[in-house]
């Protein structure tokens, strides 16, 4: 019919770009942020489509690419790096931590700073590809970018502003154990020192933060304990933690309803909005394609877990950067053994020694430690890594010790275990506190990596959890009604007229923030050349 004219839908591609610091404990949880969002969008009937893009450097980017299944739309995205170009301090080609000793950790956080160039010029590229006319030659509707940067690359929210495009901090730690961290940089290293010299009180407030009680000088990492405003430490931080202040908002892998409190310090110190939407957690089958022996470790594992009884294993891992003393393993041992508990322990080589190399028992064991593991088949010694996700939904496991990182916390509670906390580095101590002294659902045994420990002491603590105590019956009480905030968290029953959780609201929340903030920026363009 003269007149009529077939309307084209026009599809738009909505750019989100994860960023990661390179290390496992921040990849890991990005690389199962990306693809939950993916399967989160794919099933939204809406008409805007996001194009989920995971970022990294070249290494790190070959490492994932077996980690996606077969039908993930993620793209995967190469920016170059030289680590020793951009400090001499680091060996050639590194790009990871997991091969760098922890003691030039902060030299590689320097050098990814040398990263902006080639982030802007990828995020400059996708937004002009984005840009562009359709076959039809009609323009299409202008398209919206998001970037999720992780906490240690403050910087880029200052590349989101450059650029024009929507930014949030991703933090794989949770809103209590950030915040307190946060504040313990901003207010520790620049405070009077006169009293008590160089040292610092055992017990202090943090000023800036009322909701949280004293904080004793152990729960402090050593990074903040030796910061003196002009180590590398504090150099650093003294530009990360004002740049989060740019930023459009941060997204926290946790539950509202059991960590709230850091989300009030965040809104009062940035005034930006918060979003909590865990837990995120990556597939075992994703996981474990990063991992090193996956199918070995997961059978033998499994295999052994079957042949015991319900609720009888103690699991014990320090996640992939943590290690121990040689003399603490030799005190943990002898704990287990006088426990009389079943126990998987992932095993590394002590502090000191290189974490990748293998373990030799010698110092590191109580003589004959093995042969009797082997003989009574009470405990499973697994070297560098285990399928953790699958060992704690074991109907054999009863409790976790864990270093308190917020991956393995999660993974932990998600199962409604209950932990047994051994805090070694950055906010994992006040990840404990909270855990413990909030929730209930841990006890700690140690803390940190000159703890002085006594194996007497977690024997005791071992024996507590796990028996038919009243702390241990109550912890496991408790951590049952912690996986079923979680569960419920993730309940994505919308389809069905059902109820759609918290956290996945709050997910559909910061991307309706993000299509807001786009639409308001395109208008105030408008005006502009009008």
């Amino acid at each position: 019919m003269e007149g009529t004219r077939t309307c084209q839908k026009v599809e738009v591609e909505d750019n989100i770009v994860i960023f990661p610091f390179m290390a496992q404990g921040h990849i890991i949880p990005c690389l199962a942020l990306a693809l939950h969002i993916e399967k989160v969008t794919k099933k939204k009937k809406n008409s805007r489509r996001f194009i989920v893009n995971l970022v990294n450097t070249p290494h790190n980017v070959s490492s994932l690419r077996s980690s996606l299944p077969p039908s993930s739309s993620v793209r995967l995205l190469e920016i170059p790096f030289s680590a020793s170009a951009a400090d001499p301090c680091l060996p050639p080609g590194i790009e990871n931590t997991d091969v760098l000793p922890y003691q030039l950790l902060v030299h590689l956080l320097h050098a990814s700073t040398s990263l902006r160039p080639a982030f802007t010029a990828l995020v400059s590229d996708l937004i002009s590809d984005s840009n562009t006319t359709t076959t039809s030659g009609r323009r299409k509707k202008k398209p919206i970018c998001i970037i999720i940067a992780d906490i240690f690359f403050g910087w880029t929210a200052d590349v989101a502003r450059e650029l024009g495009v929507f930014h949030a901090v991703f933090s794989a730690a949770g809103s209590y154990g950030l915040a307190c961290y946060y504040s313990a940089w901003v207010n520790i290293p620049n405070r009077d020192r006169s009293v008590g010299g160089d040292e610092v009180e055992e017990e202090f407030e943090l000023p800036d933060f009322p909701e949280v009680s004293k904080v004793h000088v152990s729960q402090l990492p050593l990074s903040i304990i030796q910061a003196d405003g002009t180590d590398p430490w504090s150099l650093f931080q003294a530009k990360n933690l004002p740049a989060w202040a740019n930023s459009d908002g941060i997204l926290f892998n946790t539950v509202e309803e059991f960590d709230s409190i850091g989300f009030k310090y965040f809104l009062r110190k940035l005034g930006r909005p918060v979003w909590a939407v865990g837990p995120i957690l990556l597939s075992p089958e994703s996981r474990s394609t990063i991992s090193t022996n996956p199918c070995r470790n997961s059978d033998l594992c499994a295999g052994w877990l079957d042949s015991k009884p319900l609720n009888s294993v103690l699991y014990i891992s320090f996640g992939s950067q943590n290690t121990i003393w040689d003399s603490h393993m030799m005190q943990l041992a002898m704990a287990l053994e006088a426990s009389g508990c079943c126990f998987i322990w992932v095993v590394r080589p002590p502090l000191g020694s290189d974490i990748n190399s293998e373990l030799e028992a010698e110092g590191c064991l109580p003589q004959g430690f093995e042969r009797r593991l082997e003989e009574s088949n009470k405990g499973l010694l697994v070297h560098k890594w285990a399928p953790q996700v699958e060992i704690l939904s074991h109907r054999a496991v009863s409790a976790f010790l864990t270093h308190c990182g917020w991956n393995s916390v999660l993974e932990g509670l998600s199962a409604g275990v209950p932990l047994l906390g051994w805090p070694m580095a950055a906010e994992q101590f006040f990840n404990s506190r909270l855990l413990e002294a909030e929730l209930g659902v841990s006890v700690e045994v140690a803390r940190g990596k000159t703890s002085d420990m006594q194996w007497q002491d977690v024997r005791d603590k071992i024996q507590m959890v796990m028996g038919e105590t009243e702390k241990g019956r109550d912890m496991r009480r408790r951590a049952s009604q912690v996986k079923s905030i979680i569960k419920g968290a993730m309940e994505d029953g919308e389809a069905d007229g059902g109820k759609r959780g918290a956290s996945l609201k709050a997910l559909d929340e910061f991307l309706e923030a993000a299509m807001a903030a786009r639409e308001a920026a395109r208008e105030e363009e408008e005006e502009e050349l009008i």
